[in-house]
């Protein structure tokens, strides 16, 4: 398993792009759908939601679980991926490409975010 470079990452397995003209895209990382197993259902927050960093904004359910999906950073949500919602498999087959979530207009990051690196290190993955 391999943790694209050019990303940061939550210890709440959430991956963020680096931030364009203020906008970041979030996705969940390859360790966290391998550990959701099948991905049947996203609940993402829509456009305009206002996000918090480390706060509960949407949910994923698989064929063992529900979890819970965080904000890796607070600002306005921008857009929803409508083709993860139609197809909840693209969070396992692709999480770093079409199985993003959501973007964010970004107006506080955390500090605590991981780099590469550091995200490999901290799930063992």
């Amino acid at each position: 398993m391999s943790n694209p470079q050019q990303l940061r990452y939550s210890k709440e397995h959430e991956w963020l792009s680096a931030v364009e003209d203020g906008v970041a895209t979030i996705g969940i990382t390859e360790h966290a759908a391998n550990a959701l197993g099948d991905v049947v259902y996203v609940q993402l927050p829509e456009v305009g939601d206002t996000v918090t960093a480390g706060e509960t904004c949407g949910e994923l359910e698989s064929t063992k679980s529900v979890s819970d999906l965080y904000s890796p950073v607070t600002g306005e949500v921008t857009a929803a991926n409508a083709d993860v919602v139609d197809d909840p498999s693209l969070v396992n087959s692709a999480p770093f490409e079409g199985g993003w979530l959501f973007k964010v207009r970004v107006t506080d990051e955390p500090a605590d975010l991981l780099s590469a690196d550091e995200y490999t290190a901290f799930s063992g993955n």
